[in-house]
């Protein structure tokens, strides 16, 4: 089986001749007019906005290193590449997702709690932590205890944590 050209292999292998032909030339002109512009910029630097960089990032990877260290390019390669590097780690850090840190107690579950410990002097903070729970407010003990602080309550609720009881003996109160 022997293989002859036919009339058209040699008018496909003209047609891809001439594509190639103009496509040089067009990569010639962009080469000269990125040429044209470095010389004008001298040593000044080229600011680029993120959508700017973006694409050009995407394209020189597309491209590789070699190809761009053999074109005339305005940034270095590495700029480029680094540009890629960021943009992929930009794209799996999942900072988007992080929350800005715990949530607020709302105030009107501060207020019940302030209100509970200066109306009832003598509660400790599981029972104000339970009658909040009884009125639809759950929270926890600490919670209690750290608003209770905060407003400087604490001897009120702090005497009902030791015991609840006003009968406690001097060495308790001292510790």
């Amino acid at each position: 089986m022997s293989f002859l050209l036919q009339p058209w292999h040699i008018l496909l292998a003209a047609l891809c001749g001439l594509v190639n032909e103009r496509q040089q030339q067009i990569i010639e002109f962009q080469n000269a007019q990125i040429e044209a512009l470095l010389r004008k910029l001298e040593k000044k630097r080229l600011l680029l906005n993120d959508d700017q960089r973006r694409l050009l990032a995407v394209k020189g990877q597309a491209i590789g290193r070699k190809a761009l260290l053999e074109r005339t390019t305005i940034f270095t390669p590495e700029t480029i590449l680094r540009w890629h590097r960021e943009l992929v780690a930009k794209t799996f850090d999942s900072s988007h997702k992080r929350k800005p840190g715990r949530l607020r107690i709302r105030q009107e579950i501060v207020d019940a709690i302030v209100r509970f410990a200066t109306e009832n002097p003598m509660w400790g903070y599981d029972r104000i932590q339970g009658t909040l729970k009884n009125v639809g407010y759950p929270s926890a003990d600490s919670t209690v205890a750290n608003r209770c602080a905060l407003v400087t309550i604490s001897n009120s609720c702090e005497v009902s944590l030791r015991g609840g009881s006003r009968d406690l003996p001097p060495h308790v109160l001292t510790l």
